[in-house]
């Protein structure tokens, strides 16, 4: 098949390295022409993805953050075929489904919402690989919900990519989900990360710490529109978690060994019945 791949950082490289390794022909863009001429020299991508090689995509991914998506998506639109799935990988949905879905519908392809449940610390190209979303989930957000045939065929072109599932779902149920799944994960690391504590953690910290702390260092750019494009869901997620760490809080100020106790029981019950 043709692929489009707009956007060969990270999450982008390592799509158009699977889609390459099963033998497709895939077209890439960057805004950084000299990504995109080391993704071609390396072999990721054949050509480049432009007004002319749009038209010949079986399927188009957009790898890129929510604005900068959305613009390309209206300066490509009018070039894109009426055969092409085009599917972005924004980690929020309302904003970018609200742009695209009426663009899809203007010029007569099908777009999906979609966002990949993996991806490293280490961002960029030379941290992308082919096997990246081996087994990961991939959410999307169909524009109708009772077309099987779409289904069949987001399945198919995305098969390639290796995903171990295809989890379909709203824009608004994406964004409620990732505020709390991986938006708070981050936000909880990085401010975890600045106690004064830190410094010293080297012959201190174990499995526990590495867990942690793995995602604090981050992309402080995008992480800042993923946030404020979601604010509203992060901002309850962050109430709910403040609200319960004050409690632990309370429970060592007060020296209340029996409230402690009751607190890590609960949470403990609570990991262990979501585990099952």
């Amino acid at each position: 098949m043709n692929v489009g791949v707009a956007g060969l950082g990270l999450i982008g490289g390592s799509l158009a390295k699977a889609y390459r390794n099963a033998g497709n022909t895939v077209y890439g863009y960057d805004i950084d022409e000299s990504i995109f001429s080391f993704a071609k020299l390396s072999g990721a991508v054949n050509d480049l993805l432009d007004a002319n090689t749009l038209k010949l995509c079986d399927i188009l991914l957009v790898a890129v953050n929510p604005k900068d998506a959305a613009e390309y998506m209206e300066k490509s639109a009018p070039h894109i075929d009426k055969h092409t799935l085009v599917i972005d990988c924004c980690g929020v949905k309302r904003y970018i489904c609200g742009k695209c879905f009426p663009l899809a519908a203007q010029y007569g392809f099908t777009f999906v919402g979609g966002h990949p449940m993996a991806g490293s610390h280490k961002g960029g190209f030379k941290n992308s690989r082919e096997n990246l979303f081996r087994g990961a989930s991939m959410i999307l957000v169909p524009p109708v919900f009772d077309d099987a045939s779409l289904f069949g065929r987001i399945e198919e072109l995305l098969k390639p990519a290796g995903f171990g599932s295809l989890t379909f779902t709203t824009a608004e149920k994406h964004d409620e989900m990732i505020a709390f799944s991986s938006q708070m994960a981050h936000v909880v690391s990085n401010a975890f990360i600045k106690s004064p504590s830190a410094g010293g953690h080297k012959g201190f910290s174990a499995g526990s710490y590495k867990d942690l702390t793995r995602v604090a260092q981050l992309n402080a750019q995008m992480w800042t529109e993923l946030f404020m494009k979601n604010s509203d869901y992060l901002t309850r997620e962050l109430d709910i978690f403040i609200k319960e760490v004050s409690r632990y809080r309370d429970a060592l100020a007060n020296k209340d060994e029996a409230r402690m106790t009751e607190l890590l029981i609960e949470g403990s019950k609570i990991k262990e019945k979501l585990d099952k």
